[in-house]
Protein backbone atom coordinates (compact mmCIF):
# COMPACT_ATOMS: atom_id res chain seq x y z
CA UNK A 1 0.00 0.00 0.00
CA UNK A 2 2.78 2.47 0.87
CA UNK A 3 4.41 1.76 -2.50
CA UNK A 4 1.13 2.51 -4.25
CA UNK A 5 0.93 5.85 -2.45
CA UNK A 6 4.53 6.71 -3.36
CA UNK A 7 3.88 5.76 -6.99
CA UNK A 8 0.81 8.00 -7.15
CA UNK A 9 2.52 11.19 -5.89
CA UNK A 10 3.35 13.62 -8.66
CA UNK A 11 6.32 15.96 -8.72
CA UNK A 12 3.85 18.82 -8.27
CA UNK A 13 2.39 17.26 -5.12
CA UNK A 14 5.86 16.50 -3.73
CA UNK A 15 7.02 20.09 -4.32
CA UNK A 16 3.89 21.48 -2.69
CA UNK A 17 4.34 19.10 0.27
CA UNK A 18 7.88 20.44 0.55
CA UNK A 19 6.46 23.99 0.57
CA UNK A 20 4.08 23.13 3.40
CA UNK A 21 6.77 21.39 5.45
CA UNK A 22 9.27 24.21 4.85
CA UNK A 23 6.69 26.85 5.79
CA UNK A 24 5.88 24.95 8.98
CA UNK A 25 9.57 24.78 9.89
CA UNK A 26 10.02 28.47 9.09
CA UNK A 27 7.08 29.38 11.30
CA UNK A 28 8.40 27.18 14.11
CA UNK A 29 11.88 28.65 13.89
CA UNK A 30 10.64 32.24 13.75
CA UNK A 31 7.95 31.97 16.42
CA UNK A 32 9.61 29.55 18.83
CA UNK A 33 13.34 29.80 18.19
CA UNK A 34 14.02 30.17 21.92
CA UNK A 35 12.02 27.09 22.86
CA UNK A 36 13.52 24.99 20.06
CA UNK A 37 16.98 26.18 21.12
CA UNK A 38 16.35 25.13 24.74
CA UNK A 39 15.10 21.73 23.63
CA UNK A 40 17.83 20.96 21.08
CA UNK A 41 20.96 22.95 21.81
CA UNK A 42 20.72 24.77 18.47
CA UNK A 43 21.34 28.51 18.84
CA UNK A 44 18.14 30.59 18.95
CA UNK A 45 19.52 33.29 16.68
CA UNK A 46 20.55 30.73 14.10
CA UNK A 47 17.09 29.17 14.17
CA UNK A 48 15.32 32.53 13.87
CA UNK A 49 17.36 33.65 10.85
CA UNK A 50 17.11 30.20 9.31
CA UNK A 51 13.33 30.56 9.52
CA UNK A 52 13.56 33.95 7.80
CA UNK A 53 15.85 32.46 5.13
CA UNK A 54 13.26 29.74 4.47
CA UNK A 55 10.69 32.28 3.27
CA UNK A 56 12.10 32.75 -0.27
CA UNK A 57 12.54 28.96 -0.51
CA UNK A 58 8.88 28.47 0.40
CA UNK A 59 7.82 31.10 -2.15
CA UNK A 60 9.88 29.40 -4.86
CA UNK A 61 8.40 26.01 -3.99
CA UNK A 62 4.88 27.41 -4.21
CA UNK A 63 5.59 29.00 -7.59
CA UNK A 64 7.15 25.81 -8.94
CA UNK A 65 4.41 23.62 -7.49
CA UNK A 66 1.57 25.71 -8.90
CA UNK A 67 2.55 24.83 -12.46
CA UNK A 68 0.83 21.81 -13.95
CA UNK A 69 3.10 20.11 -14.65
CA UNK A 70 6.01 21.88 -12.97
CA UNK A 71 9.07 22.42 -15.14
CA UNK A 72 11.38 19.43 -14.80
CA UNK A 73 14.44 21.69 -14.50
CA UNK A 74 12.84 23.62 -11.66
CA UNK A 75 11.98 20.42 -9.79
CA UNK A 76 15.51 19.15 -10.38
CA UNK A 77 16.83 22.39 -8.84
CA UNK A 78 14.60 21.77 -5.80
CA UNK A 79 15.93 18.22 -5.56
CA UNK A 80 19.50 19.56 -5.68
CA UNK A 81 18.70 22.12 -2.98
CA UNK A 82 17.20 19.41 -0.81
CA UNK A 83 20.24 17.18 -1.35
CA UNK A 84 22.50 20.05 -0.27
CA UNK A 85 20.36 20.51 2.83
CA UNK A 86 20.76 16.84 3.75
CA UNK A 87 24.53 17.02 3.23
CA UNK A 88 24.72 20.19 5.35
CA UNK A 89 22.68 18.52 8.08
CA UNK A 90 25.06 15.57 8.14
CA UNK A 91 28.02 17.98 8.21
CA UNK A 92 26.53 19.78 11.21
CA UNK A 93 26.48 16.48 13.08
CA UNK A 94 29.82 15.12 11.91
CA UNK A 95 31.72 18.38 12.39
CA UNK A 96 30.08 19.18 15.72
CA UNK A 97 29.13 22.67 14.55
CA UNK A 98 26.70 23.10 17.44
CA UNK A 99 26.67 21.73 20.98
CA UNK A 100 23.56 19.60 20.45
CA UNK A 101 21.92 17.49 23.10
CA UNK A 102 20.37 14.10 22.28
CA UNK A 103 17.09 15.69 21.19
CA UNK A 104 19.03 18.12 18.99
CA UNK A 105 20.85 15.27 17.27
CA UNK A 106 17.55 13.44 16.77
CA UNK A 107 15.95 16.63 15.44
CA UNK A 108 18.72 17.21 12.89
CA UNK A 109 18.56 13.58 11.78
CA UNK A 110 14.75 13.55 11.57
CA UNK A 111 14.50 16.71 9.49
CA UNK A 112 17.30 15.50 7.19
CA UNK A 113 15.46 12.20 6.66
CA UNK A 114 12.22 14.08 5.96
CA UNK A 115 13.96 16.30 3.40
CA UNK A 116 15.59 13.26 1.78
CA UNK A 117 12.18 11.59 1.49
CA UNK A 118 10.70 14.69 -0.12
CA UNK A 119 13.61 14.85 -2.57
CA UNK A 120 13.10 11.19 -3.44
CA UNK A 121 9.37 11.74 -4.03
CA UNK A 122 10.19 14.75 -6.21
CA UNK A 123 12.73 12.69 -8.17
CA UNK A 124 10.26 9.84 -8.70
CA UNK A 125 7.58 12.31 -9.79
CA UNK A 126 9.87 13.94 -12.37
CA UNK A 127 11.01 10.55 -13.63
CA UNK A 128 7.42 9.32 -14.06
CA UNK A 129 6.42 12.53 -15.84
CA UNK A 130 9.44 12.50 -18.19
Amino acid sequence: MALAIVNSISARQAVLADAVASAAMAALFIAASGLVAQLTGLPAGFLFWLGIAFMPWVAALVLIGRAEPPAAGAVEAVIAGNALWVVASIAVLVLGVFDLNALGVAFVIAQAVAVAILAELQFLGVRRAG
